[in-house]
């Protein structure tokens, strides 16, 4: 009896679009959505740029402080 019920789901699942659609969803589909949704959390408009990382700018001042210069006679 086990194996008739077997058989037919085997069946139902190979040859029943529908039903191997709803199955494929019921094993493999939630976590694809899952994942899809973790991977994308912001949409972007085109041509929208965008930066994660700012590098430091590097010291151009090369000297010390600026000293106001007077000449003495």
């Amino acid at each position: 009896m086990l194996l008739k019920i077997l058989f037919v789901f085997i069946l139902l699942i190979a040859f029943v679009p529908p039903v191997r659609r709803f199955v494929f969803y019921l094993l493999v589909g939630r976590q694809l959505v899952k994942e899809q949704r973790r991977q994308e959390p912001t949409h972007r408009r085109e041509g929208e740029t965008r930066v994660d990382h700012v590098p430091p700018r590097p010291n151009t001042n090369k000297g010390g402080d600026y000293v106001d210069f007077e000449e003495v006679k």
